[in-house]
């Protein structure tokens, strides 16, 4: 039986890498993003490697939560129970404090935070019912600790890191495994957009291999490269003083 995978958020980089690297592994792949033709050349690129019809394209806008839900029974009622699960659909606005506004904030939570929301609510009951199931939220190193000009997406990445933490307290109990992917700098039409140096950047492909490798050892955690989240995480470890000093120096801002 083949398996089979959903993830949002696939029409480009992160996402469209790793629906392509389930395809090679033989999966069964239903890839949802707004933009129906990044979706449509993602699956010729599938076909084209000699993967015809491992990757099906379901237009989304994860911020409307009756499509979602809507969406979730219709990739079942074709492909089957659904193996995996990823939320992957993000974006990013630089939110420099001299420009500060409310409305990227806004604009951010609705589709960083409440587009997995909208889909955890579409897919847990499902799921929880079946006692099976895994389900990976993308979220980001940027959740670790304040970054320059990410105060909106590092907030709504930040909260989805609790948000996986609190629902893996429990998940278990129902025979449903959640994983949080946190991916360091991928090189990506958004990374593309930052004007500062990016530490330990790796290309989509082989963030792609990072989580489904994660993904198949039922991790908790997914983050990646290995080296540049070791030093974040003993930055969090430093007093405040310390640590603004060295995201400055590191970020060169």
């Amino acid at each position: 039986m083949t398996n089979t995978l959903w993830i949002t958020g696939a029409g480009k980089g992160i996402g469209k890498a790793v629906a392509l690297e389930y395809a090679a592994q033989g999966w069964a792949v239903a890839i949802s993003a707004r933009t129906e033709g990044d979706l449509l050349n993602v699956a010729k690129q599938a076909s084209e490697a000699g993967l015809p019809g491992q990757i099906q394209a379901y237009p989304l806008d994860v911020t409307d939560h009756d499509a979602t839900k809507l969406l979730f029974k219709a990739i079942e009622a074709d492909l089957g129970p659904l193996d995996q699960i990823i939320f992957n659909a993000g974006t990013h606005a630089p939110t420099p404090p001299a420009e500060f506004s409310v409305a990227p904030f806004r604009i951010l939570m609705e589709i960083n935070y409440m587009g997995s929301v909208n889909g955890l609510d579409s897919v847990l009951p499902t799921l929880i019912d079946r006692k099976q199931g895994h389900v990976a939220v993308v979220s980001s190193v940027a959740g670790y600790g304040g970054l320059p000009n990410a105060a909106a997406y590092g907030a709504t990445k930040a909260a989805l890191i609790n948000l996986c933490e609190s629902l893996n307290t429990q998940l278990g109990d129902h025979g449903v495994s959640i994983s949080v992917i946190n991916p360091g700098f991928v090189r990506t039409p958004l990374t593309d957009q930052n004007e500062f140096p990016m530490p330990f950047l790796m290309e989509p492909e082989d963030a792609a291999r990072a989580v489904f490798d994660g993904m198949a050892k039922k991790k908790f955690e997914i983050a990646f490269p290995r080296a540049f989240i070791m030093i974040l995480k003993v930055l969090q470890l430093l007093p405040y003083g310390l640590y603004f000093w060295l995201v400055k120096k590191i970020t060169k801002t």
